[in-house]
This record gives structure tokens, sequence and C-alpha cells, in this order.
């Protein structure tokens, strides 16, 4: 890779991508950090609240996830919470300095759930009458879901890939990678921006990691926002179970460094620069300095709030304190 150039293309080959990649640490630091800089404001970093609106009882079986049904975990399933508790939960995060909200529900698809769906679309309405950016992680969509919460005010829509097309079948089986794509262009299709990233951590090699990255700066248009996670490995789940087992570190499960992280998302930076990359879960694990390595290499958004859906995270007080520190504006 030569010189540093901040082009925004979408016909990246995955040698390219692979090249980037595997960059001398320093290198790929300096290069990602200048391409940042030419886009964006490095002083700025996004907050974003995701509230756990519909809790557990998930019929897939990713094999992460606390949620779902067929996982002996400490999540209990809760219904549909009610509009107003949303409405006072997004307030509270507009207040501690959120400037886009995001509500997530644990199921496979909205499908025929006529009901919770309006209550949704009233929540999206109300949010976005407070003048945040609404965000919505609810499962497949179709074309006529996607042009509604559009119509209800919706910014953007979370659906992540998690990881490459090939290592996909060792986490999902229930439902494919194509399904997520078609979601990802219904959503684009209705105007409504997309959110769309992905989980270290799950047992994928280097060459995953490129994969992901591949699938996603070759899109007609790159997602607006790319969360990066870190594997937050909870007793009950099949990779949850496997990261307790020391001989699984071997295999990339749950074994994920600040490097690990820093690298991935410098690489994302570099290949999508216009691309609003989310430092996401998995944050606890890391000390204030390796947030700042993250954040140096292209990083511009966090989620705050001491829960993300069922996973702990930092604390408002503790995410300001950072943000004083680094010289941050939310």
């Amino acid at each position: 890779m030569g010189g540093v150039t901040a082009t925004v293309r979408h016909d990246w080959t995955k040698d390219e991508i692979a090249e980037v990649y595997s960059l001398p640490f320093h290198e790929l630091m300096y290069k990602a950090s200048t391409v940042h800089r030419m886009y964006w404001d490095p002083s700025e970093v996004q907050q974003c609240t995701l509230l756990s609106i519909k809790t557990g009882g998930c019929t897939e079986d990713c094999s992460y996830c606390s949620q779902s049904t067929r996982h002996k975990t400490f999540v209990k399933p809760t219904p549909t919470m009610k509009v107003q508790e949303v409405l006072e939960a997004a307030k509270r995060a507009k207040d501690a300095g959120s400037t886009r909200f995001c509500m997530g529900a644990a199921w496979r698809e909205l499908g025929n759930k006529k009901n919770a769906f309006n209550h949704i679309l009233d929540m999206v309405k109300g949010v976005n009458g407070m003048g945040l950016e609404v965000c919505c992680t609810l499962g497949m969509l179709n074309a006529e879901q996607a042009r509604q919460l559009k119509e209800a005010g919706l910014t953007a829509y979370n659906h992540n890939l998690d990881t490459s097309p090939e290592h996909y079948p060792n986490v999902i089986t229930t439902r494919t990678y194509e399904d997520r794509l078609e979601t990802i262009a219904n959503v684009r299709e209705a105007g409504i921006s997309v959110c769309c990233g992905g989980i270290l951590g799950l047992g994928e090699k280097e060459a995953d990691r490129v994969g992901l990255l591949h699938v996603l700066a070759t899109l007609p248009e790159h997602p607006e926002s790319v969360p990066i996670n870190a594997l937050v490995a909870v007793e009950g789940t099949p990779l949850g179970n496997a990261a307790a087992d020391e001989d699984s570190k071997a295999d990339g499960i749950a074994d994920v460094d600040a490097f690990d992280m820093a690298r991935m998302i410098a690489t994302a930076r570099i290949v999508m620069p216009r691309t609003m990359v989310r430092l996401s879960a998995g944050r606890l694990s890391f000390s204030d300095a390796e947030q700042f390595l993250m954040f140096q290499a292209g990083a511009n958004s966090i989620f705050n709030g001491d829960k993300l859906l069922t996973t702990d995270n930092p604390e408002f007080d503790q995410d300001m304190a950072l943000f004083d520190k680094l010289g941050f504006v939310g």
C-alpha cells in the first residue's frame, strides 16, 4: 500500500483489504488516523444509547447471544415495553448527552407482530420528536415494514453481518447471510441509513475479519455506521461455554485484545472513510488507554449507558470522565 489516500471506493478486493489489515501496526495506525482527519473532526465522538425494548425469548440460535431460547442463560423473557417507558428512557439518554437512541427487540423478525410493530412506530415517532436520531434493531424486515419505519421517522436500522460469509454458518444456522443482506437492501431502498458491523472473538480467523470488511466495503453504498464489537462471553451460550475452556482460546474464541480491535477499526476507517465506526460491546474489557488506541484508529462513536441490551457497559459518568481526559466532544 502506497501513500495515504481517502478515495471512497466500492471495488475493494479481498487481497487489497488484507494488505491494509496486515500493515505493520504503527503504519496502519498512522494511515487510519490520517484518513480519519480527512473526513472527520477527531475531537468529535457520537454518543448513542441502546435500549432493549423486548428482551429474551428469541428463537434464533446465534451462538453468542444470551437472549436465545436455545441457551440456558441468566436472561428471562420480558414483554415489549410500553411506549411511554421507552420515551422516558430516551429523554434520560438525551439529557445524558446521547444524540442517537437505538431500540432493540429480541426476535427473529417482525413477521405478523402487528400490535408490537404499531407500538414501535409510535416509539419511533416519539423519539424522533425529541430531536434525537432514531435507530432500531428488530431482526429481519420486509420492504413494507422498512417503508413504514421510514415514514415514522426512523434514522437508521441496525442489522449486523457478524462475520464473514464463510465463517457465518459456524455461528448461526437459523438465518442465512443472504437473509441479512436482503434486510439491509430493504432498509437502504426505504431511504433509511444502514448500521451494519460485526463481532470479534467468534472463533474467526484473520481472513474472516477481512472477509467481513470486504462485504461491507463493496456494498452499493457503504453503511452509514459500522459497529465493531468484542465478544462478551455469556455463560450458557455455546461461545460463552467454549470461552471458559482455555483450549478454546487457541481457536480465537473470546480472545480479543486491544490491538485486534484497533486493527479492525483502522482497516474499516481506511476502506470506508465516510462511515462512522462505532466502538460497541466489550468496552468494559479495555482500559482508558486501550480505548484511546481505538479512537486513534478511527472510531468516532460509542454506545453509552450501563447496558447494551443485556450486556454490561461503562456508565455515563465513566464515559464523561474519559471524554474529558481525552478532550472529546460528544
